[in-house]
């Protein structure tokens, strides 16, 4: 486990997370492939939202699992929050300092949920 810092793409967003990024999910679903999104899902207390919380705005859809959390300035999905279940979805992406070419990415098929 590491800490990581992230956040959207102007800035306002910026958290700390604690995650293992052994095993990226690469989720081919409508909304992550559109977005082009990596996840790794941590528990809720490992994650800390350091500044951005009243710039963000959600989106929900399908099975309403998910809270898809995005800044309301420069658009980016950053992170999200399960609904159904305990954990903090994270937009690898969105990670300072991460080569993404160096990443253990995971298929998952979400287009069939």
């Amino acid at each position: 486990m590491k800490i990581y810092t992230g956040g959207c793409h102007c800035g306002a967003v910026r958290y700390e997370v604690e995650a293992s990024m052994e095993k990226i999910i690469h989720c081919n679903c409508s909304h992550c492939e559109k977005k082009g999104l990596y996840l790794d899902f941590v528990d809720k207390e490992k994650f800390k939202l350091l500044s951005g919380a009243s710039n963000l705005t959600e989106y929900k859809f399908n099975k309403k699992a998910i809270r898809h959390l995005f800044c309301k300035t420069c658009g980016v999905q950053s992170y999200g929050e399960g609904v159904t279940f305990p954990k903090v979805a994270i937009n690898v992406r969105c990670l300072d300092s991460i080569d993404i070419s160096k990443l253990n990415l995971m298929p998952y098929n979400g287009k069939d949920l």
